[in-house]
């Protein structure tokens, strides 16, 4: 038997159903604010994340599908989606509209790492990110939004981590102070070892406790931020405060890629270990120019679902649809209730029905589990009569009884459906 590859696997029902109304929020939320969706290739030219991302990033150097195709030409399955939507951006010229462009996106990624829970080599991501504007107000907005969208969804106990990582100019002042406290310090892993001459920022997002004890007293980048980057970090957080946004400054979060700059910030949940962050992103001033572009100001943030949906209830979205299940005993019976389930869907009814003539037992348990509020039952008695058994489900099971025939009422056939969709109205407009 073939299985699934490594580190990829099937999302089934009913936890589909989770992962629907996640993003059924997050589009009523994007449309609030403005965000219209874009839909991007799976596959990218390599040079894309290589030259966004940053060759010395675990992603580029380690954990990308890349492979060659029948001309020769370097791919690579997406790891992350802010290069592609700016890809696309600028392909097509979105740059050149007036004000802010507002854009989500959202669908798979792919990384080659070490599968674990709540990480997986296919793993999906939510994606905002907006263009045009270098103002600290949307910064703000980009993380109301965020926090809007995760307070929607009941995530519950978070916290909102920020920093600012200033400009070309502030780094280049910052990496060589560092890069000076890093060069003579011993047991640094054998990664840190490696970016502390390449890329002594990648050393402050090691997850080792070891390393992160010998940067208890390393530079931080506040100490090297200019007057325009320290004002708009200061402006972020008095915008913060005015919305009553509780928030923790962390100096040393710089996010994993190299083209943030200025604002970057993290949420993390309760419940998820070491690896707690749910979302996060920042400002990309110049990635824009770094692929070709004009000098466009973006910023942006991914929220993690699988992670995500590690943390939230499992109830979350649960099918809430009224269902109407026929139960049908002899053939003329199925034959007519398949006509019923019909005339049911037609009038944006969910209805379903068994098509291997099983038990009547049978078929209530399955009613049972498809979540059906009413079942309507036919058989030779309701055929003859001209009139069905109609059982509501919900209602006993809420009183904790049997599905007592009591409980029943005998509808005629004509009316039926309408007399079916009064009576899931009035439930309705009874909760």
């Amino acid at each position: 038997m073939i299985k699934a590859i490594r580190g990829m696997r099937d999302i089934l029902p009913p936890d589909t159903v989770r992962w629907q109304w996640v993003e059924s929020v997050a589009r009523e939320v994007f449309d609030l604010y403005g965000y219209r969706e874009i839909r991007l290739p799976l596959l990218e030219r390599t040079e894309l994340f290589s030259r966004s991302i940053g060759e010395e990033t675990d992603i580029v150097a380690k954990e990308m599908y890349t492979f060659p195709d029948r001309k020769g030409d370097s791919l690579t399955l997406r790891p992350e989606a802010t290069a592609s939507v700016l890809r696309a951006v600028l392909e097509n010229r979105l740059e050149k509209d007036a004000g802010v462009k507002k854009l989500y996106t959202m669908g798979p990624m792919f990384r080659y790492e070490r599968p674990q829970k709540g990480r997986f080599r296919q793993f999906y991501q939510i994606n905002c990110e907006a263009y045009g504007v270098d103002a600290p107000e949307l910064d703000v907005e980009v993380i109301l939004l965020l926090l809007h969208i995760l307070k929607r969804l009941l995530l519950g106990e978070m916290r909102l981590l920020i920093n600012s990582l200033g400009c070309p100019e502030c780094q280049v002042k910052f990496k060589a102070a560092l890069g000076l406290f890093l060069i003579n310090r011993e047991g640094l892993c054998d990664d840190c070892l490696r970016r502390r001459t390449t890329n002594p920022l990648r050393v402050l997002d090691c997850k080792s406790v070891h390393c992160q004890e010998i940067l208890h007293n390393a530079p931080v980048i506040k100490d090297y931020l200019c007057p325009d980057c320290a004002a708009h970090f200061a402006r972020v957080q008095e915008l913060l405060d005015r919305f009553n946004v509780a928030y923790e400054v962390q100096p040393r979060l710089v996010r994993g890629l190299d083209y943030y700059t200025r604002t970057a910030f993290e949420v993390v949940a309760l419940g998820l270990g070491a690896q707690d962050a749910v979302a996060g992103g920042g400002r990309y001033n110049g990635l824009a120019k770094e692929l070709g572009g004009p000098d466009l100001p973006a910023i942006g943030f991914a929220i993690g679902q699988d992670r995500l949906l590690e943390v939230l209830p499992q109830d979350l979205g649960a099918d809430q649809q009224n269902r109407v299940f026929v139960a049908a005993l002899g053939e003329l019976a199925r034959d007519r209730a398949f006509t019923l389930v019909e005339e049911l869907r037609r009038k944006n009814l969910a209805g379903e029905m068994d098509f291997d003539g099983r038990s009547l037992k049978a078929q209530m348990t399955l009613a049972d589990r498809l979540n059906a509020t009413y079942v309507v039952i036919l058989g030779d008695k309701e055929l003859e009569t001209g009139a069905a058994q109609v059982r509501p489900m919900r209602k006993i099971a809420a009183q904790g009884g049997g599905r007592s025939p009591a409980e029943q009422e005998q509808v005629p056939f004509e009316g039926l459906v309408e007399y079916l969709l009064k009576k899931i109205n009035s439930d309705a407009s009874n909760l």
